[in-house]
C-alpha cells in the first residue's frame, strides 16, 4: 500500500522575501510548515546573508523548479572596501586590509572588465560540489580543492554610489554567478580588496517585486485568518502565484479538453506552432488549465516531458 504524502495538496509559488541570517532551506521548511504543504523545494539558494526574493514551489510546482533555478538574476550589493574576507562576505574572517586608493576611472574600468560574458572561479565557500562533497565543507576544515572556471554573463554591472569605503552596485546576471567572487575579483582588481556587506537578490525572471512577502507578513495573514474564524489555508493560498508562472517564458500551446485524457497519459499528439528545440507550455480548454510542458519530437508531435498530477 503506498504512502500518503503528509500535508495538503497545495501548488503554487511564494515570492518570499528572506531575511538576513538564516539559510534559505530554513526559511523554506518554515513556508512548507505554515502552508502544510506536501511538497516544497527553493529555486537557487541564498547565502544567509543574503535577503530578497526567493520563489518557493509548492505541490506541484516543484516540479518547475528547474527553470527558475536556470533564470536570470538581478541584485543590489555594497561591497565594503579595504577588507578581505575568506568567505568574501562579512561572516567570514579577515585576510587582509589594504588601503583604498584608485580613481574613478580605474573603478569604471575594473567594472567594465566584469560585463558581459566571462569565466569565474566559484568560492570556496559555495554549495558547489566536489568528490560528493559541497565545497563550503572542504573550506571549513581549511582544505582548497581544484575548481573549474564557469562561464557566465554579467549582463549589467550598474556603479550606484561609492560613499567613503561602500561601493553600490546593481548586477543583472545569469544562474550560477557568484556575486561574492564577483566582489572579490574586484577588491583584488583595484588593489585594495572587497567583500559583499550586503546583499539582496530583487529580481527572478519575470516575478514582480511587488508580490514578495515576508515570513512575518505570511504568519499574520495566518494568525489574522483565525482571530476572524476564517480559514486560514484559503487566506494563505491568496498570495500564491500559479505553478505554470515558473514557465511563464515558454509559448503555449492550447489542447482541447478532448485531447486531456492522451495529454495526462503521455501521448505525443498533433498540435500547431510546434518549434525544433523548444519547450512549450501545455494548456487545455477554454480554461487554459495548464497540466505541464512539452517539446516536439522526432516525428514532429508534441511529446508531454513533465506533467503535474491532476486534482
Amino acid at each position: 500500500m503506498a504512502r500518503r504524502s503528509k500535508g495538503r495538496r497545495v501548488n503554487g509559488i511564494v515570492l518570499l522575501d528572506k531575511s538576513t541570517g538564516i539559510s534559505s532551506n530554513f526559511a523554506l521548511q518554515r513556508v512548507k510548515r505554515l502552508f502544510n504543504a506536501n511538497k516544497a523545494g527553493h529555486t537557487g539558494a541564498l547565502d544567509p546573508l543574503a535577503t530578497g526574493m526567493l520563489p518557493v514551489c509548492l505541490g506541484e510546482a516543484t516540479k518547475f523548479s528547474q527553470h527558475l533555478l536556470d533564470s536570470d538574476k538581478r541584485y543590489t550589493v555594497i561591497a565594503k572596501l579595504g577588507v578581505r574576507t575568506d568567505t568574501s562576505d562579512s561572516d567570514g574572517e579577515v585576510v587582509n586590509t589594504r588601503p583604498i586608493d584608485f580613481s574613478q576611472t580605474q573603478l569604471d574600468e575594473a567594472l567594465d572588465s566584469f560585463r558581459g560574458d566571462i569565466m569565474q572561479v566559484p568560492s570556496m565557500f559555495s554549495a558547489l560540489k566536489y568528490q560528493g562533497q559541497p565545497l563550503y565543507k572542504y573550506a571549513r576544515e581549511g582544505i582548497t580543492v581544484p575548481r573549474e572556471a564557469r562561464p557566465i554573463t554579467v549582463y549589467e554591472l550598474n556603479f550606484i554610489s561609492l560613499e567613503d569605503d561602500e561601493l553600490t552596485l546593481d548586477v543583472h546576471c545569469s544562474k550560477g554567478t557568484y556575486i561574492r567572487t564577483i566582489v572579490d575579483d574586484l577588491g583584488e582588481l583595484l588593489g585594495c580588496g572587497a567583500h559583499v556587506s550586503m546583499l539582496r537578490r530583487i529580481q527572478v525572471a519575470d516575478y514582480p517585486f511587488e508580490r514578495i512577502v515576508t515570513m512575518e507578513e505570511l504568519e499574520a495573514i495566518a494568525d489574522e485568518a483565525i482571530a476572524a474564524d476564517k480559514d486560514k489555508y484559503a487566506e494563505l493560498d491568496k498570495v500564491l502565484l500559479p505553478m505554470d508562472s515558473a514557465v511563464a517564458c515558454y509559448p503555449e500551446i492550447n489542447l482541447p479538453e478532448s485531447l486531456l485524457v492522451y495529454v495526462m497519459q503521455g501521448q505525443a499528439l498533433q498540435a500547431p506552432g510546434l518549434q525544433p528545440d523548444q519547450l512549450v507550455r501545455i494548456t487545455i480548454g477554454e480554461s487554459r488549465m495548464f497540466v505541464g510542458v512539452g517539446e516536439m519530437n522526432d516525428d514532429g508531435l508534441l511529446a508531454p516531458k513533465r506533467l503535474i498530477v491532476l486534482p
